[in-house]
């Protein structure tokens, strides 16, 4: 399907590029936008005096390609799956459209720690995971960053930091304890809605926050998409 919508969008420029060509935009266009009399717009619809294509037949073959390579747009999903193998921090998800990578320091329980953000947008929400780099395994500090996302998150919508426990997949096999959250409320100066699906895990040295956020809520089969790819190594 994409190849054939690229290869739409070359024959239109190749058609438009033959149409601007033509001897009829060596004249010069009346201020009102109409052509003078005398610009050689020809009067049939096939070839011209000078065997070029003449103005309507151009137009026909234009305003058709146009028309299937709309058809083609229409047809190309908003929701472009892709699976993403982090194999720096250690998971894999499926993103729906090419991510973006952005890095940040955070404070937690009065350490400074390392936020690795993956991010793409589509559907007017937003795909992430972030991984934070934790100094250590200890059960103590895995539960410190996991009490900051998930209280970060539900303050992002003025919620509760309401969550309940979900299994998450090892790409191995088997699965390890997490914690997954649905939140909504208002969010910015502006107090738009906004809806928040995440998950939350610890796994060695990382705390782990798989998180939509959207300006309405999704088809469950994106969310459903999302998450059930979400594996860690």
């Amino acid at each position: 399907m994409f190849r054939s919508a690229f290869g739409i969008r070359r024959l239109i420029v190749r058609v438009l590029s033959r149409f601007a060509s033509a001897d009829i935009f060596s004249a010069r266009v009346q201020a009102d936008g109409r052509f003078p009399r005398d610009a050689g717009v020809p009067a049939s619809s096939g070839e011209s005096s000078q065997g070029k294509p003449g103005l309507r037949a151009i137009l026909r073959t234009a305003a058709a390609v146009l028309a299937v390579g709309a058809v083609l747009t229409a047809c190309s999903p908003t929701f472009d799956w892709r699976t993403i193998m982090n194999n720096d921090d250690g998971y894999t998800v499926d993103l729906p459209a090419k991510p973006s990578n952005d890095q940040r320091a955070l404070q937690i329980d009065g350490k400074s720690m390392q936020m690795a953000m993956q991010t793409a947008e589509a559907g007017h929400a937003v795909f992430a995971v972030g991984t934070v780099m934790l100094p250590d395994d200890a059960e103590a500090t895995q539960r410190a960053a996991l009490d900051f996302l998930r209280d970060g998150l539900a303050r992002n919508v003025n919620a509760a930091p309401a969550a309940h426990d979900v299994q998450i997949p090892l790409a191995a096999g088997g699965k390890v304890p997490g914690l997954e959250m649905q939140l909504s409320g208002e969010a910015g100066s502006q107090h738009e809605t906004r809806t928040i699906y995440a998950r939350l895990v610890a796994h060695g040295r990382h705390v782990y926050q798989a998180a939509i956020i959207a300006a309405t809520p999704l088809p469950q089969e994106q969310v459903d998409q999302f998450f059930s790819s979400f594996q860690l190594y």
